[in-house]
C-alpha cells in the first residue's frame, strides 16, 4: 500500500499536489452552499474566492513586476485558495474589499518579507494578520465544518506522508487537542463531545495539513520542527488576545515562523562552481569552492538558490544531497540525476561556466547514521539515491571508524553504477540488484551481483543477518515504497527513509 502510494505522489510536486487538494475543497464549498449546507450563501462563497485569489495574484504580480521576478503561478494559487478557505466569507464591498487586501498583502509579503529568494512567514496566514491588524478583515476559519472534514482529513494526511512531517503532525495534535480538550472539559463538556467539537469546529487539521507542512517556512531540524509545532499548537489553543487583538491560528503561525526563521542558517554560502565530473551517462557530480567553511553533517543536503532567466513553475531553489564529507573544508559537492528533462533550475545549474557562483541557503535534514559504531548497518540506495550514503562513507573513512555497513545498491544497468571506484576503494560491502541478460559483469571485490530486483528473499539470502541491523533507504519515492515494504518482510520493524519533497 505504502509503496503504490510513494509512487503516485512522487510522480507530483508538492505544489501541483496542494493544489489539486485545495481545488477539490474549493469545488467541495462551492456544492455545500448551492444545497444550502453552509451558514454562507453561494455569493458570499463566489464573492470571497474571487477577491482572495484576485488579491493574492495582483500582490504577487505587483511585486514580481517591481523587482523584475518572474511570479510563481501555481505558489499564487495556493495561497489565494488558502486565505479563500480561512477568510470570513462576504459578499458587501467592505467585506470583500478587506479580503482582496488580504490577498494583496499574502502575494506581497513573499517578496517583501523574504530573505535570500524564501518567504519567512506563511503568506496566507501573513494576509490574514495584516487585514486583522489594520481592522479590514477577519480570518473566520470556516474550512473547519463538519461537511468539509473528511476532504481535510484525507487532503491533510497525504501532504504529512508526502512530506515525511507525521511526526511533527504527533507534537501538534497532542498539544492542541490536549490544551483544548482540558479547557473544554473544565467548562464541563464530556471528553467525547470536547473532541467532537475540536475536530469539526476548530480548523486543527487544515492549519497543521495544509499550511504548517509548508517546507519553505519551516526549521530544517525535525527536533526544531518538533519544537516550533508545539509553540504553535500552544497559542493556537490558548486563544489569546492582546488588547482587542485575538491571537488565531494565523497569529500562531506567523509567530511559529519566525522561530523557524532564528533556527534555521540565516547567513548564506557563497559557492563557486570548480568543476564537474560525469558520475554514469545519466549523473553528475558537482564541485563547488566555498568562501568560509560549510558546517554540515553526513547525510544533510543543502538548498541552493540559482537566480536564471525564464525560471519554471519549481522556481530558483531545489535541495541537493551533499556527497562530500563534513571533513572537507574547501569544497562542498553534489551529485544529481541529468538524464530526463531536467527543471529550468537544474539546466541552469549545468550550464554554469566555471567559476560562477551559486548561494547556499539552508543546510538541513535528519538523515544521520546511527551514533552506536556497535551497530550494523544495512545502507539501501536506488540510483542517484546513493548520494547522502557516499557523505555517509567518505566521512566514515575520514575519520577512520570502521563500521559493519553494507550497501545495497540498485541500479539499471552496469553503465548507472554511480561512485564505483571510490566504493571499491573504500573497502564498502556492496549487494548489486541490477538487471543482466548476459555473463555476470565483472565487479569489485567484496561486491555481489544478487538479482534484477531487491526483494525480501533476495536481501535475506545475500545478507542473512539483515534482521539484526539498522537499515535505512534513500531514493526516488517509489523505490523507497517498494523497498520498505521488502524490508519489512525480511523481519526489519523499522527503516529510516530519506526524505523528498519534489519542490
Amino acid at each position: 500500500m505504502t509503496a503504490v502510494l510513494d509512487g503516485l505522489l512522487g510522480r507530483m510536486t508538492m505544489y501541483r499536489l496542494t493544489l489539486t487538494l485545495l481545488a477539490i475543497l474549493t469545488v467541495e464549498a462551492l456544492v455545500l452552499s448551492l444545497a444550502g449546507l453552509l451558514a454562507f450563501t453561494p455569493a458570499e462563497i463566489a464573492g470571497t474566492l474571487v477577491a482572495a485569489v484576485g488579491g493574492t495574484i495582483i500582490g504577487t504580480r505587483l511585486m514580481a513586476l517591481i523587482l523584475r521576478l518572474r511570479p510563481h503561478g501555481e505558489s499564487s494559487l495556493i495561497t489565494g485558495l488558502i486565505l479563500f478557505l480561512i477568510m470570513f466569507p462576504s459578499d458587501t464591498g467592505a467585506g470583500l474589499g478587506g479580503i482582496l487586501a488580504a490577498g494583496v498583502a499574502a502575494g506581497a509579503s513573499k517578496f517583501l518579507l523574504a530573505v535570500r529568494g524564501r518567504h519567512v512567514f506563511n503568506p496566507a496566514a501573513t494576509g490574514a494578520v495584516v487585514a486583522t491588524l489594520l481592522g479590514v478583515g477577519v480570518a473566520g476559519w470556516w474550512v473547519a465544518n463538519a461537511y468539509m472534514l473528511p476532504v481535510v482529513v484525507v487532503g491533510g494526511a497525504l501532504l504529512l506522508y508526502r512530506t515525511r512531517k507525521l511526526s511533527m503532525a504527533a507534537v501538534f495534535l497532542v498539544v492542541t487537542v490536549g490544551v483544548l480538550l482540558y479547557g473544554l472539559m473544565q467548562n464541563g463538556m464530556m471528553p467525547g463531545a470536547g473532541l467532537q467539537l475540536i475536530l469539526t469546529s476548530y480548523p486543527v487539521l487544515f492549519l497543521l495539513g495544509f499550511m504548517m507542512t509548508e517546507p519553505l517556512t519551516l526549521p530544517p531540524l525535525r527536533w526544531q520542527q518538533w519544537s516550533v509545532a508545539a509553540v504553535v499548537g500552544l497559542v493556537f489553543a490558548l486563544q489569546l488576545s492582546i488588547g482587542p487583538v485575538f491571537l488565531g491560528p494565523e497569529f500562531a503561525l506567523v509567530l511559529g515562523n519566525a522561530i523557524a526563521f532564528f533556527m534555521g542558517q540565516r547567513g548564506g554560502v557563497r559557492l563557486s562552481l570548480a568543476g564537474r565530473r560525469q558520475l554514469t551517462p545519466t549523473s553528475t557530480e558537482l564541485v563547488f569552492r566555498t568562501g568560509r567553511p560549510v558546517r554540515f553533517r553526513a547525510g544533510q543536503y543543502m538548498e541552493l538558490n540559482l537566480p536564471h532567466p525564464g525560471p519554471d513553475g519549481r522556481g530558483s531553489r531545489r535541495v541537493f544531497s551533499i556527497t562530500s564529507a563534513p571533513q572537507r573544508r574547501d569544497a562542498v559537492t553534489f551529485g544529481l540525476r541529468t538524464a530526463e528533462a531536467g527543471s529550468s533550475f537544474k539546466n541552469a545549474l549545468l550550464d554554469l561556466p566555471d567559476d560562477a557562483r551559486v548561494t547556499g541557503t539552508l543546510v538541513g535534514g535528519d538523515f544521520h547514521l546511527p551514533r552506536d559504531p556497535a551497530l550494523p548497518l544495512l545502507l539501501v540506495a536506488g540510483g542517484i539515491g546513493v548520494t547522502p550514503f557516499i557523505s555517509h562513507l567518505r566521512d566514515l573513512g575520514e575519520r577512520g571508524e570502521a563500521r559493519d555497513v553494507v550497501l545495497v545498491y540498485a541500479v539499471r544497468s552496469e553503465q548507472e553504477i554511480a561512485f564505483r571506484d571510490e566504493l571499491a576503494g573504500l573497502g564498502t560491502r556492496v549487494v548489486l540488484f541490477m538487471p543482466t541478460t548476459g555473463p555476470v559483469p565483472a565487479l569489485p571485490e567484496g561486491w555481489t551481483l544478487a538479482g534484477a530486483e531487491p526483494t525480501a528473499d533476495r536481501l535475506l539470502a545475500a545478507v542473512p543477518d539483515l534482521p539484526g541491523r539498522k537499515v535505512l533507504i534513500s531514493g526516488s519515492p517509489a523505490f523507497i515504497g517498494r523497498l520498505r515494504a521488502q524490508v519489512r518482510a525480511a523481519g526489519v520493524p523499522r527503516v529510516t527513509t530519506d526524505a523528498f519533497l519534489g519542490y
